[in-house]
């Protein structure tokens, strides 16, 4: 098909152009903010649907394409312009309700390899620490595979937002005295989250900074497996206290586990590590003996090696499982495995001292 060469040739080639957020063409969106159609040339400006827009680039990108495969022989430039944001002083700002300035310490709960039970580690420390009489929170920072709801038993419920004097506030989910936000809240449990990066990171900037936590004593960050944009946005916005590190004591969970290390001690991100924690330590089948199925004393070993406490040691026990599929997670009762974590957040408490 033959295009005649001007300003509404163009425009019309553009409503092909959708955005994948909205479903919407860029014009209708009123996404083109600068049009000229010479014979010298084509210059588009559009403008990004928000400051943090991860499709921006993208747009402009099939912008070009479809644009000069109708005129082939003419300059196509297209730029992204974003707008820029007057800037506030912080006087004029109204205090913020929601966000993290009432929290005093803020910890991730990491490790290098997923299914070494980061999240089972997670959940029950936050238990103890509540039950020692601290206000605690968990976040729950696994965008693509949060388990925080169901280890809680608040997988059907959902946080209320509220606006109050303009400022949207998301009000964490409360069990076991423990306060907790996840993506799982907002999304169907059957449905993949496809996002890119920014995207995963922008829905984890708005838990933390909309959530109304109001005063913790300690705010827990279950963190994605690996080292990814998740952490990078976790350090980055947040004031973090240290860190902990999960493993299993065999090899390969120690050696991601280790790059997890790595990670926090980086020059750019420079986080302390508090400790380490070695979960499936071992297993007792009733008889009294200690039966060491994925190796013995690895975690310990690394610990020691790279000159950070071992925080604790948490046997394999089915009820642990148990606890964690149904919703009662096993520190909140008196068994001896409720008993270990306490030990952990006494371990934990003394660190942070």
């Amino acid at each position: 098909m033959a295009y005649l060469l001007n300003e509404q040739s163009v425009t019309q080639l553009l409503r092909k152009l959708t955005h994948p957020e909205k479903k919407q063409d860029v014009v209708t969106l009123g996404l083109v903010r600068e049009l000229q159609a010479k014979t010298d040339g084509i210059r588009i400006v559009l403008a990004p649907l928000s400051a943090n827009d991860p499709f921006g680039v993208s747009l402009v990108r099939q912008a070009r394409r479809i644009v000069s495969e109708a005129f082939p022989d003419v300059p196509v430039e297209v730029t992204l312009d974003a707008p820029v944001p007057e800037v506030q002083k912080p006087e004029d700002l109204p205090p913020r309700q929601g966000g993290v300035a009432g929290i005093k310490h803020i910890v991730p709960i990491a490790s290098g390899k997923g299914g070494v039970g980061k999240s089972t580690i997670t959940v029950n420390l936050a238990i103890a620490l509540a039950r020692k009489g601290y206000k605690v929170g968990i976040l729950d920072a696994d965008v693509f595979g949060p388990s925080m709801a169901i280890m809680l038993g608040v997988e059907d419920e959902r946080p209320e937002v509220k606006n109050e004097e303009g400022e949207d506030l998301i009000l964490p989910v409360e069990a076991y005295g423990v306060k907790m936000l996840s993506m799982a809240f907002f999304v169907a449990s059957s449905d993949a989250l496809v996002w890119r990066g920014p995207m995963a990171s922008n829905a984890l900037k708005q838990l933390i900074h909309m959530g109304l936590w109001g005063e913790l004593d300690f705010l827990l960050i279950d963190m994605p497996p690996g080292t990814s944009d998740v952490h990078l946005t976790v350090t980055q916005e947040l004031a973090l206290s240290g860190a902990v590190v999960v493993s299993t004591p065999q090899r390969v969970a120690l050696a991601d586990a280790q790059k997890a290390l790595s990670m926090f001690s980086n020059h750019a991100i420079a986080v302390p590590v508090l400790g380490m924690v070695e979960n499936m330590a071992w297993f007792d089948a009733g008889d009294g003996q200690k039966h060491y199925l994925f190796g013995q004393g690895g975690t310990a070993a690394l610990a020691e090696e790279l000159g950070v406490p071992l925080l604790g040691e948490i046997p394999i026990e089915q009820s642990l499982r148990e606890g964690g599929d149904t919703g009662c997670p096993l520190a909140a009762g008196d068994s001896p495995s409720a008993k270990a974590f306490a030990q952990l957040a006494d371990a934990f408490l003394e660190q942070l001292a």
